[in-house]
């Protein structure tokens, strides 16, 4: 942090459109109005009361990473958060003004984590850096993918590493409405690929949880029944093909090198647009 974070942030957010139960639309609810109470408080001069003297932002926006990296978003409430702080919920309220806030603080705080390769020169080796860091953050924090993507950066980390990033792609072309564009199809395959490994690790969890109570045997010949099925229908002639090829698209192992196959080609393809755009690939 410096001085200048200590600053008003110049951007003002709407409420971010994340998916909420009923339950947490209820909750918070009830908080919007224990907020409000704690401001007319804070705004009369009163300091906050027993646990809340000893509590800071930070600690606040650290047990909450730790609870939506455990549980998800919806687990995240200041009731919630006070319980995990052993701090009363109207406290948390004097270090953190809604619940949007501390999500907004939250990603923040995670921006600070992010290393952004320095621009050396080979543009090509630093997004392949930039992609693996990116895709390995969103998949330790997968609750991130439902508050990032659009609008202004959320705080001073974000809008430090959007300069950086723009750096970097600053030596793939002097165009830079061209170099926007490379970034969020970059970005956006990298997002893409988290989202899809995310429901590969889902997918995997509940197929362990129904196959649990059925023998090595047992597996076997559903598998055998599955592959018996699409034989005898004459209807799917590549899957069966796929099928008989043994290749599992789902499987953990390829995981990575699926990941870097794409990779590569996206990467390919920014090459490719910069031969068209420029008549030579930038280096």
């Amino acid at each position: 942090m410096d001085e200048h974070d200590e600053e008003q942030w110049p951007f003002s957010r709407p409420p971010r459109a994340y998916a909420r139960s009923a339950r947490v639309s209820r909750t918070e609810a009830r908080e919007r109005g224990i907020a409000r109470h704690v401001q007319s408080h804070k705004d009369r001069g009163a300091r906050p009361p027993g646990r809340g003297q000893g509590l800071s932002r930070d600690e606040i926006v650290r047990a909450a990473i730790t609870l939506a990296d455990a549980e998800g978003l919806e687990a995240i409430s200041m009731r919630r958060l006070a319980r995990e702080l052993r701090a009363g919920a109207m406290s948390l309220y004097w270090h953190v003004g809604s619940k949007e806030e501390l999500l907004e603080a939250m990603r923040d705080a995670l921006e600070s984590e992010v290393e952004i390769p320095e621009p050396s020169g080979d543009w090509r080796a630093d997004l392949w850096t930039f992609a693996h860091r990116q895709r390995a953050g969103l998949l330790k924090h997968q609750w991130l993918m439902d508050i990032i993507g659009s609008g202004p950066p959320s705080g001073p980390n974000d809008v430090r590493n959007f300069e950086r990033m723009l750096a970097l792609f600053d030596q793939v072309s002097p165009d830079l409405l061209l170099n926007i564009k490379l970034f969020m199809t970059l970005v956006i395959y990298v997002m893409g690929a988290v989202v899809r490994e995310t429901q590969e690790i889902r997918g995997e969890q509940a197929e362990k949880l129904a196959e649990a109570d059925m023998t090595p045997e047992e597996l076997q010949a559903e598998h055998e029944r599955v592959g018996d099925w699409f034989r005898q229908s004459g209807r799917f002639p590549q899957i069966l093909r796929l099928m008989e090829a043994g290749f599992d698209p789902d499987d953990p192992k390829t995981r990575d090198e699926r990941f870097d196959f794409g990779l590569d080609t996206v990467l390919d393809g920014i090459a490719a647009r910069l031969r068209d755009t420029t008549g030579h690939t930038h280096s």
